[in-house]
């Protein structure tokens, strides 16, 4: 079929499958050719058919279609052998870190290339003197630090050194400091590292413990000595503890003896460096040495005072001034932190006996004792003589005045009306009213009614006629005088409405 060489094109590159069959097959075919003929004539025809190739492969298309399905027949592969341990790169940067009389400090890096396979275990520090080639490994165990100190070296003696990095693969290549290394100590002139809270006074309480650490530094080991105020320091106040990089000054219980200028001072060979401490040691105040009562007038006292004895070994930094009722005993604060020493008292009770006392105080606080004024200040009664001033009666009397004037108006035939006015005068006016000049009597005529409150006058007009019209006047008088108010009053006809139709 022509359908079938298309898959043993494909199976064509897998030629390794028909030799592994060829390997078993020749075994037995060979076992027996000399006793059966007939497998030599079958062995000729496969020579003669060579053309046939195509049918052959395609009777054994099959077998090779399940070659690669199954794939059990294949051997295992051999194990591929480790690649071979590598040694590392030369350490980097071999340097000088430290020296003194006996000793060498190194340090270096780490290699730059180190081998994934084989890492690194260690270094070796290997030295020897120069002029010769005589190697010696300073460490006997490897080391893992990048810093290693040559130890128990001859002072004066040159070193050549150099590191190796050591791994599974071997020796790296060394690496060495160019220079020869002269065993001794590098010299560094003495400074003292004052700490900045002790480059101004230093102040402590009676009983409290200083503990002042002064740090320094200089190579060789600087010489430290100390002072105080140009003297030894003496054992039993105070003591020194100084180790390679630090002095400690201790005193257990500070005294106000123990103020004064300290000097620390560190020396190496020639050099000097020196450095002074002010400590001062303060407590508390003494009571002002005097108090006196300088004078007491009206509700006020004057006193003065003047300083303590003992400040505590510090300024006084002001005065608490209190007083005392002798009525009660009783003590309070006037005044809290005045500096004068002088002050008046103010606001003080009339009748009242006082006594003052007054407190010192500095940056520890108030003294424990005070100062009491020896005499009493006494605010005195005054006695004031009362002499009223004479009453005098005010003179009211005034001459009649019309405070609101009568004014003219108008009414109707048959309407009431009212004239008014106001006056005011002492002693109280009489009043009169007045017709054209004719003097009205109430009494007489019951058309007009008079009246007089409070100083308002009405003229009551009670259905007036066509003839009450006419000029009126209103007169008020006292003893101190008279005066008149008139007005015009005029009366209207009504008009009727028999007259307004015939217009």
């Amino acid at each position: 079929m022509p359908a079938k060489p298309a898959p043993i094109k494909k199976a064509s590159p897998k030629a390794p499958a028909p030799k592994k069959e060829e390997a078993p097959a020749p075994a037995p075919v060979e076992a027996a050719p000399a006793e059966v003929a007939p497998p030599v004539e079958v062995e000729a025809p496969p020579a003669e058919a060579a053309p046939a190739e195509a049918a052959a492969p395609a009777e054994a298309a099959p077998t090779e279609e399940k070659a690669p399905v199954e794939p059990a027949p294949e051997q295992p592969k051999a194990p591929t052998p480790p690649p071979p341990n590598e040694p590392t790169s030369e350490p980097l940067e071999v340097t000088v870190d430290d020296k003194s009389d006996t000793s060498v400090t190194i340090t270096w890096r780490p290699p730059k290339t180190i081998p994934a396979n084989s890492g690194l275990d260690g270094y070796t520090v290997e030295i020897t003197k120069e002029g010769t080639e005589d190697w010696k490994v300073a460490n006997e165990d490897l080391t893992v630090s990048c810093r290693y100190v040559i130890k128990n070296q001859t002072t004066g003696d040159r070193l050549l050194i150099r590191v190796v990095a050591v791994n599974p693969g071997g020796r790296s290549p060394p690496a060495t400091i160019a220079d020869p290394v002269l065993v001794k100590e590098v010299g560094a002139r003495p400074k003292v590292r004052l700490p900045r809270f002790l480059r101004q006074r230093y102040v402590k309480k009676v009983g409290e413990k200083i503990n002042l650490v002064i740090p320094y530094s200089g190579k060789p080991k600087p010489v430290v000595s100390w002072l105080k105020d140009g003297q030894p320091l003496d054992s039993k106040r105070a003591n020194i503890r100084t180790s390679d990089r630090d002095s400690i000054l201790f005193i257990r219980q500070a005294e106000r003896g123990d103020s004064g200028s300290y000097e620390m001072s560190v020396k190496v060979d020639d050099f000097e460096d020196k450095a002074a401490i002010i400590i001062q040691i303060i407590e508390l105040p003494g009571p002002p040495a005097s108090i006196k009562i300088v004078d007491v007038w009206g509700f006020n006292v004057a006193l003065e005072w003047t300083v303590p004895k003992d400040n505590g070994n510090t300024e006084i930094t002001g005065y608490t001034v209190q007083k005392a009722d002798k009525k009660t005993g009783d003590w309070f604060n006037i005044l809290e932190h005045y500096t004068r020493l002088n002050a008046t008292i103010s606001d003080l009770i009339m009748g009242n006996t006082y006594t003052f006392r007054i407190f010192a105080e500095n940056k520890c606080g108030l003294s424990e004792e005070c100062a009491v004024t020896k005499g009493e200040a006494t605010i005195v009664k005054e006695v004031i003589d009362y002499k009223p001033t004479p009453f005098v009666e005010h003179d009211f009397t005034e001459a009649p005045k019309f405070t609101t004037v009568l004014n003219d108006r108008s009414t109707t035939v048959g309407y009431s009306t009212k004239l008014l006015c106001s006056v005011r005068g002492c002693p109280k006016p009489k009043i009169m009213w007045m017709k054209n000049k004719m003097i009205l009597n109430n009494m007489d005529n019951p058309k007009y009614r008079m009246i007089s409150t409070g100083g308002i006058c009405t003229l009551e007009i009670r259905k007036p006629g066509p003839y009450d019209g006419g000029e009126y006047v209103c007169r008020a008088e006292n003893t101190l005088g008279k005066v008149d108010t008139g007005c015009k009053l005029e009366v209207k006809k009504p008009l009727h409405a028999d007259t307004d139709k015939d217009e």
